[in-house]
């Protein structure tokens, strides 16, 4: 058996978007194929080269066939490279890169490009049942967001910020150490940004009307003396809010 090491030859993300922020004018392909035009440029990698190409997605309504394969167009892959889009939820994109391992240690691939992408500003809105016809009465429209994204395909309609108030209940986790945890991410993010610590990563994209981000949007535009103030997201009386808990984003990672 081979035991050459697999390593990470090239790594590049985009900025992080606010939810309709800079990067609303955007797919998640669009974003995909910048982060991957830059980790093939600092891996020193041709396009060429590569054996193989995924990339997490959740949010893919809309954004038409095959999502990887996009991005990897997009960054100039030739269109011999298989690519296959991954859905995991949150790990879709640590998923991409399981399966690149995988590919790699089973000899299928020698260089294969992972990573993961999304555009939760621009998750569609669904008509439900208006393909089969609706002859009466009121009609549904769906957030894709919410339904294919956030909310338990399961026990129907409860979101996934209900279970981190479980989690907060049962660890006892209260809403002033979650906020404190907030704002100490905040002023960490914020610092690193300001040293330029974020340089490295962040590959400048420019949207179709703009200037070219190459800064994280949220640290910049958060107001701690807000945080202590907002109300529950998910549960009355509950600890998880809007400013503690994971935000809503564009962005893209490759590597």
């Amino acid at each position: 058996m081979d035991h050459d090491p697999i390593v990470i030859v090239g790594a590049a993300r985009t900025a992080l978007g606010a939810f309709q922020g800079t990067f609303k004018a955007m797919s998640a392909p669009a974003l995909g194929a910048a982060a991957i035009t830059a980790a093939l440029a600092r891996a020193q990698v041709a396009a060429d080269d590569v054996d193989e190409a995924l990339m997490g997605c959740v949010l893919s309504a809309g954004i038409g066939q095959a999502p990887a394969r996009q991005a990897a167009l997009g960054a100039g892959l030739p269109q011999s490279v298989p690519c296959t889009t991954v859905s995991k939820v949150c790990g879709s994109g640590m998923k991409a890169l399981m399966f690149g391992t995988d590919l790699i240690r089973a000899g299928s691939a020698e260089i294969v490009v992972a990573g993961g992408m999304e555009s939760m500003s621009n998750a569609p809105y669904l008509l439900d049942r208006a393909r089969a016809g609706m002859r009466l009465g009121h009609g549904r429209v769906l957030d894709h967001m919410f339904l294919d994204g956030l909310e338990d395909a399961y026990d129907k309609g409860r979101l996934m910020g209900t279970f981190a108030e479980d989690t907060a209940q049962h660890y006892q986790f209260t809403r002033e150490a979650q906020d404190a945890f907030a704002l100490r991410s905040l002023e960490r993010a914020r610092a690193a940004a300001e040293k330029g610590l974020f340089d490295g990563e962040i590959v400048a994209v420019t949207p179709p009307k703009g200037a070219p981000v190459a800064a994280d949007e949220q640290p910049g535009t958060a107001r701690p003396d807000k945080i202590p103030t907002l109300k529950p997201a998910f549960r009355d009386g509950g600890t998880v809010t809007a400013a503690n808990s994971s935000s809503i984003s564009d962005g893209a990672a490759a590597l």
